[in-house]
């Protein structure tokens, strides 16, 4: 008989008996070894502590850390969920280009890579969002998709260059429409996983029973900081927006846009307020170049994030569908790369000619999966709900 490890896997060839205590059993002829285990394995009453190894080597720490699989089979849910509750609301699921010419649809600084065959720069997709739009352009007026996106930024316990997305985008809807699906969305699929609408924490229960709070951007920093913004249309915006920054000791690094320095007012005083799922509504225009215009204040639009624990998890809008708009859009945000901001939305002529054909009042929606996760699993690092997460290269590998 070929020798084994206690890992290994056998297989017994024999036929049914009986031991002699009466036990149903095989009774073997043959033992052979089917995979030989040459390394030796942890303990699994102990587990793996050291993060390195847990994720660099996710087999050991799913052999050894028995609560791994529960976090990934949470996930499977949340997908799950998301993807039938779009189906059962006629959204038909498409894919859309990874790789792209150029980087749109959000603020965020791509990858950068080159086609061999077309001889040209290429980017890895930061969002589905302008292909999924020139769909409904089409005609496909219920769309969603559900895969990775990627972008070029730091790394933390909530970001990582690589993860998941859905996008959804529905014709004749708007943000309002949007904000009742993502109560309805959420509050369901935490229901079916979690089996409650209170979600226990490591900082208190957060409660996703709908209805969710609304809080206006631009009101809700009025009320923090108890005086009246400038006009979003003011030339000397920027001085006065980094007066306020200072007079309340924010800091607020370069390159100091516009965009950048209201973003950061949000996230003093107004992120702290969204313990529980919290709706951020009516951003200024240029915070949203992809957003139409507010029905009631031209200077806003009509776009809302969802907070949940202080961290955005939802973001959607009704779409801009002006060619025109989104062109001058397009360039107030060329402008905002002139002065460093490499965030800031690129051109691109390619969606604006689509536009041209016609898009209808159309709503779209975004949701970060992996944060979902994290908050359903309990777990405060978004290595920890992503089989393989981008990492440094391994010096000791490298040097062997």
């Amino acid at each position: 008989m070929q020798s084994t490890s206690r890992h290994g896997a056998t297989g017994i060839h024999g036929f049914p008996g009986k031991s002699g205590k009466g036990e149903l059993s095989i009774i073997p002829r043959e033992i052979v070894v089917l995979s030989p285990c040459v390394s030796a394995i942890p303990n699994s009453k102990y587990g793996i502590k050291d993060p390195d190894i847990r994720f660099r080597q996710k087999y050991l720490d799913l052999l050894t850390n028995p609560g791994v699989r529960d976090i990934f089979e949470t996930r499977a849910k949340v997908i799950r969920h998301i993807r039938r509750y779009l189906e059962d609301k006629d959204f038909i699921e498409v894919e859309t280009p990874i790789l792209s010419t150029s980087a749109g649809g959000a603020a965020a600084k791509p990858f950068k890579t080159d086609s061999r065959a077309l001889n040209t720069n290429l980017f890895l997709r930061i969002a589905p969002e302008l292909y999924l739009k020139q769909l409904v352009i089409g005609g496909m007026d219920r769309v969603f998709e559900i895969g990775k996106v990627f972008r070029n930024e730091g790394v933390d316990p909530s970001h990582n260059p690589e993860f998941t997305m859905c996008e959804f985008y529905q014709a004749y809807a708007d943000y309002n429409d949007f904000m009742a699906m993502a109560e309805d969305m959420l509050s369901g699929l935490v229901l079916s996983v979690n089996k409650s609408y209170i979600v226990p924490t490591e900082h208190g229960e957060i409660d996703f029973t709908p209805p969710f709070k609304r809080i206006s951007i631009v009101r809700g920093i009025e009320a923090a900081i108890d005086e009246t913004l400038p006009s979003m249309t003011d030339p000397n915006l920027i001085s006065k927006l980094l007066d306020i920054c200072h007079r309340h000791n924010i800091s607020c690094p370069a390159p100091h846009t516009a965009p950048r320095i209201l973003d950061c007012l949000v996230g003093e005083f107004l992120e702290p307020q969204c313990k529980n799922p919290t709706f951020l509504t009516d951003h200024p225009a240029l915070l949203s170049p992809l957003a139409k215009a507010h029905r009631d204040n031209a200077d806003l639009t009509e776009r809302f994030e969802l907070f949940v624990a202080g961290k955005e998890l939802c973001n959607a809008y009704t779409e801009l569908n002006d060619p025109d708009e989104q062109r001058l859009r397009f360039q107030s945000q060329l402008a905002d790369r002139d002065l460093g901001d490499q965030e800031a939305h690129e051109k691109d002529e390619a969606f604006c000619t689509a536009l041209e054909y016609g898009l209808p009042p159309t709503a779209g929606f975004g949701i970060g999966v992996d944060r979902l996760v994290m908050l359903l699993a309990r777990v405060a690092h978004i290595r920890e709900v992503i089989l393989f997460p981008t990492m440094k290269p391994d010096q000791h590998a490298s040097s062997a």
